[in-house]
C-alpha cells in the first residue's frame, strides 16, 4: 500500500481492536442465503465474493434514517448529500464513483439513463425486506455500470399465514412517518401489499449563515409495493411484483454560476418518480434444469420547476431476461440472456434518445471439498459501442472449519449517460460530448476470513485500475480523464457475548488520479464504523458511530471537506408479541460537518447542510 493511506495511531489502534481473535466481521445471520453474487442462491457464509446483507431488523431499527444512511453503516461504503432528505443523494462503494454501482430492485434496473446515477433519495426503505450488497466488479454479471458493485435490494414478500402489519412515527424538523401492509400465502398463492407515507419540513439545504435566509426544505413521499406468485403445479412458478415511489421535494438553487457573487432561490422544487415492475415465470423443466423468464421495466423521473421554467426527464429501461440454471454432477452452469432497452422523454432536446443492449452470460460455480470455483463470461452487445467483453474468476480454500482464504479477479465496463453524450448546450456552452468512450476497469482482491460460533472475521484487500474514467474538465464539459488507481484494504468484524453484540468496520483506502495522484472527489483516506448493543429483557439499547478523514469537494483538491465523528443512540422495547416501540438519536453531539459543497464556500460557493441531533419514535404493530 503506499504512504498515503497509512491510518493514524488511534485508527491502527481501532483496527488491531476490530481483528483481534475475538471479534468477528460483519455480523453474519447464520444459514443466511444471498444470490446477487451469482445469480444463484448460495449461502452467505460460503460466497466467493465481498458481500454484506442488511436484515429487516437492521432496517426497522434504522428509525427515519434515509437508505443511503442505511448503506453508510456497511464496510466500503462513502455517502454524499445536497441538503437533507429528498435531495441529490449518492454513495462510492470501494472509491469508485456514485455511477458505478448497478441497483436493483427486486432484479429490476432502476438508475436514470440521463444521470447515470440512483435516485436513492427516493428509494422508500419502510418497503424494504433485504439489502445485499456485493463490492467489486460485477459487469460480467449483470452487465453494464457495475464497477464498484451492486446493491439489489428485495421489497416484502408474502410466506406463513396471511399477516397484517402497521407502524406511525414522529421525529424532530416535524417528521411523520406511516406504513401498513399484508403478507401471507393462502393454497398455492403467495402476496405482499404494502404502502408508506413520510413528510418533513427537513432544513435549509443550503447554509447562508443568515437566518433571515434559511428556510425548510421539505419531502414528502408515498408509495406503494405489492407481488404475488402462484404455483401452477409442482416446479412452475408465475409471478408480478411492482414497486412505486412519488416523492415531492423543495431544494435551494444557486445562481449567477458564472458571474459570482451567487445569490439562492428559495422556491425550487422537483417532483421524482420510480416505477420498477416485473412477470416472472419459474419453470423446472427438467431435474437438473431451472429456466427463470423475467420481463420488466425500470422508470425513473424528475419533473423541476425553477425560476427559468419547467424541466422534464423521464428515463425508462424495458428488461428482458432468460436465465438456466443447470445442475451438473459438480458445481452449477448459468446462461443467460439480457435485454436492456433504454429511452429518454425530456424537455430537453436530446440528440438521441434511446439505445439497446444484448447480453450473453455463463457462469459457473462448484465446491470442490475444501475448494470453490467461479468462473464468470459475458458478451454485451450495445447498439451504441459495439461489443463488451468482461470475465471474472474467483477462488476460495477452505483450511479447516474457521479459516478460509478467497482470491478473485474481474473486469468492468460503464457506458456514459445520455447526459454526458447529448444534453443540450447550456448558457452558451457545451455541456455533453458525443465522442466519449466507456469507462472500463480491472480489479483484484483478496481476503482472508475466520469464523468460529459467533466469532469471525476479515480481512480484504482490493485494486481496481479504471481507464477512460469520465469526468468534467474546467468549462464542464464531460471527456475520458486520465485513469484511476484505487488500492484499499477493509477490516470488519462483530462478536457476541450472551446479551452484547459489538460489530465495526475499518476502510483505508487510496483512490487517486494516476497523473495528478489527487484524490477522488468527496472520498476519504479513512472512514470507520462501530456498533454495540445491549438486550436486557425487553429492552434492546445500542449504540453507533460513524468517522471519516478529510475529503475534497474538487479534482485539484483545493476546496478541503472536513473529516468528522457521528454518535447515534437507538433503543426498543417489545411491549408484548404484537407491538414494539423504538427510538432513534441520531447526530447527539449535534456535530456541524458536511458531505458536500455547492461550489467553493470560500468564495462564491456554500456548504449543503447536514442534519443537527435529531429524534425519531416509531410505533410497530406486527402481530406473530
Amino acid at each position: 500500500m503506499s504512504k498515503k493511506i497509512i491510518a493514524s495511531p488511534v485508527l491502527l489502534a481501532v483496527t488491531l481492536a476490530f481483528t483481534s481473535p475475538s471479534y468477528s466481521a460483519e455480523n453474519i445471520e447464520l444459514g443466511a442465503v444471498v444470490v446477487t453474487a451469482s445469480r444463484i442462491e448460495e449461502p452467505l457464509s460460503a460466497t466467493l465474493r465481498d458481500v454484506s446483507v442488511i436484515n429487516s431488523e437492521q432496517i426497522e431499527r434504522a428509525g427515519q434514517s434515509t437508505l443511503v444512511e442505511i448503506l453508510q453503516t456497511q464496510p466500503g461504503i462513502e455517502i454524499t448529500n445536497t441538503g437533507g432528505e429528498g435531495k441529490a443523494s449518492g454513495i462510492f462503494m470501494r472509491g469508485t464513483s456514485s455511477n458505478h454501482v448497478l441497483v436493483l430492485i427486486d432484479g429490476v434496473r432502476v438508475n436514470s439513463a440521463t444521470l447515470g446515477t440512483t435516485t436513492f433519495e427516493n428509494i422508500p426503505v419502510a418497503l424494504i425486506d433485504k439489502i445485499e450488497i456485493v463490492r467489486g466488479p460485477a459487469t460480467s454479471l449483470y452487465g453494464q455500470d457495475a464497477i464498484g458493485g451492486v446493491i439489489q435490494i428485495f421489497t416484502k414478500k408474502g410466506s406463513g399465514a396471511p399477516k397484517f402489519y402497521a407502524g406511525v412515527g414522529y421525529g424532530t424538523y416535524n417528521t411523520k412517518t406511516a406504513e401498513a401492509g399484508v403478507h401471507g400465502i393462502i393454497g398455492d398463492t403467495s402476496f405482499a401489499l404494502g404502502v408508506s407515507s413520510k413528510d418533513t419540513d427537513g432544513f435549509s439545504a443550503l447554509k447562508t449563515n443568515n437566518p433571515n435566509l434559511d428556510d425548510d426544505d421539505g419531502y414528502r413521499n408515498l408509495s406503494f409495493t405489492g407481488s404475488a406468485s402462484h404455483q401452477i403445479v409442482e416446479g412452475h412458478e408465475l409471478g408480478f411484483q411492482f414497486l412505486s415511489s412519488e416523492g415531492h421535494t423543495k431544494f435551494d438553487n444557486r445562481f449567477n454560476l458564472f458571474n459570482p457573487p451567487a445569490t439562492i432561490n428559495f422556491s425550487d422544487n422537483a417532483d421524482i418518480s420510480q416505477l420498477s415492475y416485473a412477470v416472472t415465470s419459474k419453470n423446472k423443466f427438467l431435474p437438473n434444469w431451472q429456466s427463470t423468464l423475467r420481463l420488466g421495466e425500470g422508470m425513473d423521473e424528475s419533473v423541476s420547476f425553477q425560476s427559468f421554467g419547467r424541466s422534464l426527464f423521464r428515463t425508462k429501461q424495458r428488461q428482458y431476461s432468460w436465465q438456466n440454471d443447470i445442475t451438473l454432477p459438480v458445481g452449477t452452469l448459468t446462461l443467460a440472456y439480457d435485454r436492456l432497452e433504454e429511452r429518454v422523454n425530456s424537455t430537453a432536446d436530446f440528440k438521441r434518445t434511446s439505445r439497446n443492449n444484448d447480453g450473453y452470460y455463463a457462469g459457473y460455480l462448484a465446491n470442490l471439498g475444501s475448494h470453490t470455483l467461479q468462473i464468470n463470461y459475458r458478451s454485451d452487445h450495445n447498439s451504441q459501442f459495439g461489443n463488451n467483453d468482461t470475465g471474472g474468476i474467483a477462488y476460495g480454500y477452505q483450511f479447516n472449519d474457521s479459516w478460509r482464504a478467497t482470491a478473485s479477479y474481474g473486469s468492468a465496463f460503464k457506458a456514459p449517460s445520455f447526459n454526458d453524450l447529448y444534453f443540450p448546450d447550456s448558457f452558451g456552452f457545451a455541456t455533453s460530448n458525443p465522442n466519449l468512450v466507456p469507462e472500463e476497469s480491472d480489479n483484484i482482491d483478496a481476503s482472508l476470513r475466520y469464523q468460529e460460533g459467533s466469532t469471525t472475521a476479515t480481512v480484504t484487500i482490493f485494486e481496481n485500475k479504471i481507464r477512460n474514467l469520465i469526468a468534467l474538465d474546467s468549462n464542464f464539459v464531460p471527456f475520458n480523464a486520465n485513469n484511476v488507481k484505487i488500492q484499499g484494504v477493509t477490516f470488519a468484524a462483530s462478536q457476541g457475548w450472551n446479551d452484547w453484540q459489538l460489530q465495526g468496520s475499518v476502510d483505508i483506502q487510496s483512490p487517486r488520479d494516476e497523473a495528478t495522484d489527487n484524490l477522488l472527489v468527496r472520498r476519504a483516506n479513512r472512514y470507520a464504523k462501530a456498533g454495540l448493543s445491549y438486550t436486557l429483557g425487553d429492552w434492546r439499547f445500542g449504540a453507533e458511530t460513524v468517522a471519516s478523514s478529510k475529503r475534497y469537494n474538487d479534482s485539484a483538491n483545493q476546496q478541503p471537506i472536513a473529516g468528522y465523528t457521528l454518535f447515534n443512540l437507538t433503543t426498543d422495547y417489545q411491549i408484548n408479541s404484537d407491538w414494539k416501540v423504538q427510538a432513534r438519536l441520531n447526530n447527539v453531539f449535534d456535530k456541524s460537518y458536511a458531505l458536500a459543497y455547492d461550489g467553493n464556500p470560500n468564495t462564491s460557493g456554500f456548504v449543503y447542510d447536514t442534519p443537527g441531533s435529531n429524534l425519531f419514535v416509531n410505533l410497530r404493530w406486527a402481530p406473530k
